[in-house]
């Protein structure tokens, strides 16, 4: 990876590689105390000075999980980026209940509030409004306006957007001001839906971008069957086209994890990539994966091949 300053909104420099901390909260299979610890430890030792969690990322548990794992001291600690629009309603007895949206300013306001308590801090350096999709005109009348207003108070440093989707994405990047996104599973070797509107866009803006789910949930960790690709399991065609890509980068001695890491870092508007990791060794992993030396043949190769874009090497830093 290629390390630049980057023209952004932003009022902090945001590391290249960071840690996305859903499966921390339990996402796909539980993580004990222990192997969360180890998480977070090896992640730090690996130069992942980045940290992105939610409330939602286990009914606050990944939250809770950072506040008593992660160094209290500012000069220690990693960027933090939390998320927001959706409040947690427990049951009775203490134990997860509901997960309600709320794009009031109200509803807002006691999502973060909720969120520093979990994480035992008086601010966050980035909240995201989270997968706003179906909700323009609440994020217009009151979630951004709310947010704004955080950022002005200095209970946020930077505000965005965190999504699935490219198109409603650009479209609130377009109407509003926005120091930073987050786009999870659009931008990779088998899915360029970011590249053609989202991404120049945000490079006019000045808008930062993060881009998660970079393995399309597993099939280009792993391309055998039973992977899952989009949430789902992978079609025939899809674990096909992850084979080929990995047989490609294989010619180079090259991981396939190497080149699903890199390859958004390749273009000029991404600033970090996001990475959930739930064990150690997966940081040890995909760190290695990180820095990996691929040569520009591989690149060409795999454009050639449709999994990179030209215009992508062609935007390439570095």
């Amino acid at each position: 990876m290629t390390d630049r300053p980057a023209a952004t909104r932003l009022p902090f420099t945001l590391p290249r590689l960071g840690l996305g901390t859903a499966p921390l909260g339990g996402l796909f299979e539980d993580v004990g105390e222990e192997e969360a610890a180890a998480t977070l430890k090896a992640a730090a030792e690996g130069g992942m000075s980045y940290v992105d969690t939610a409330p939602r990322y286990g009914h606050g548990l990944a939250e809770r999980r950072l506040g008593r794992l992660l160094p209290a001291s500012a000069d220690a600690a990693p960027v933090i980026s939390t998320k927001t629009g959706w409040l947690l309603r427990p049951r009775p007895d203490g134990s997860p209940g509901e997960v309600i949206t709320d794009w009031t300013e109200r509803g807002i306001r006691e999502s973060l509030e909720s969120s520093l308590t979990r994480l035992g801090r008086s601010s966050v350096d980035i909240l995201y409004l989270h997968d706003p999709d179906d909700y323009p005109d609440d994020i217009r009348r009151t979630a951004y306006p709310a947010v704004r207003r955080l950022r002005d108070e200095g209970l946020v440093k930077a505000i965005g957007f965190g999504m699935n989707h490219s198109a409603p994405l650009a479209s609130y990047v377009a109407e509003f001001e926005v120091d930073v996104v987050l786009i999870a599973g659009r931008l990779s070797l088998l899915d360029h839906e970011a590249l053609p509107e989202l991404l120049p866009l945000c490079a006019r803006t000045g808008t930062s971008v993060v881009v998660g789910g970079v393995f399309n949930t597993g099939l280009l960790a792993d391309p055998t069957p039973g992977a899952m690709f989009n949430y789902r399991p992978a079609s025939a065609a899809s674990l096909e086209r992850a084979r080929r890509c990995r047989e490609l980068c294989a010619e180079y001695e090259v991981p396939l994890a190497a080149a699903a890491i890199q390859f958004p870092l390749l273009h000029s508007a991404v600033d970090s990539v996001v990475l959930g990791c739930r064990s150690a060794a997966e940081v040890t992993e995909n760190v290695a994966a990180a820095r990996f030396p691929i040569p520009d043949e591989l690149w060409k190769r795999l454009s050639r091949a449709g999994f990179v874009p030209e215009r992508v090497l062609e935007e390439r830093v570095g």
